[in-house]
């Protein structure tokens, strides 16, 4: 069994993909597309190019991680080769996952650079609060709606795990900006997705406050509006 990971960037899924699309109004498929045919300015072709280079990290994290499943599931015989196996593979994951961080925070740089650079205008005609605008930015990187089979109670769970009050989910979806997969119970989970306008809302300007370089509210926190005089 070959223990190098492959040289391709092949396409896997990243944390970032959905904060990417957001950004530049497309799918990251399409992006690379267009990179490809020359039809990207410098600072979306840099994008790409870290994204890619994030894609190629994430992709030999996960073929270390499944050498390793393999070597400790049973397959192999235990013995001494077995267990020098184990230790290098175990070093090149945490070598992987190493790389895999720098990139990604290299390709982060570059994002928030593009999402600085966003349009000015909001074609969308939907104004934010900075609260507002950060949930749908949150629900844009993967979100759900789930209802507490013992209190009944309905609360959004992103991907990052913080918590969006159903409150601004009403908002957001009055406005169009989201939603929901109904044909599943609450109880099981619905997924909430940007629309088209909410697409739209996060290329278009960002209302005061929500500056692209503000860090992300820690898991389980979610910001609160400000006070009104």
């Amino acid at each position: 069994m070959s223990s190098r990971p492959p040289e391709a960037p092949l396409k896997a899924l990243t944390d970032l993909d959905h904060r990417i699309e957001a950004a530049v109004g497309r799918s990251v498929d399409t992006l690379w597309e267009q990179c490809d045919r020359g039809l990207l300015d410098e600072s979306h072709t840099r994008l790409v190019e870290a994204h890619r280079a994030l894609v190629q990290a994430v992709t030999g994290v996960t073929f270390y991680r499944t050498l390793l499943g393999r070597l400790a599931g049973g397959e192999f015989p235990v013995d001494q080769a077995l267990f020098d196996r184990i230790d290098r593979t175990v070093g090149q994951l945490e070598e992987a996952a190493g790389t895999r961080d720098e990139r990604q925070k290299a390709t982060v740089a570059v994002l928030e650079r593009v999402e600085a650079d966003a349009p000015r205008a909001n074609p969308a005609g939907v104004e934010l609060s900075a609260p507002d605008f950060a949930a749908l930015l949150a629900i844009a990187r993967g979100a759900h709606l789930r209802r507490h089979l013992l209190t009944n109670q309905l609360s959004v769970v992103t991907a990052s795990g913080t918590r969006i009050p159903p409150s601004v989910l009403g908002r957001l979806e009055k406005n169009g900006l989201v939603e929901r997969d109904t044909a599943h119970p609450a109880i099981a989970g619905q997924r909430v997705t940007l629309t088209d306008a909410g697409r739209t809302t996060l290329t278009g300007r960002r209302p005061e406050g929500a500056a692209a370089t503000r860090p992300p509210p820690r898991a389980g926190a979610w910001p609160a509006p400000r006070a009104r005089n």
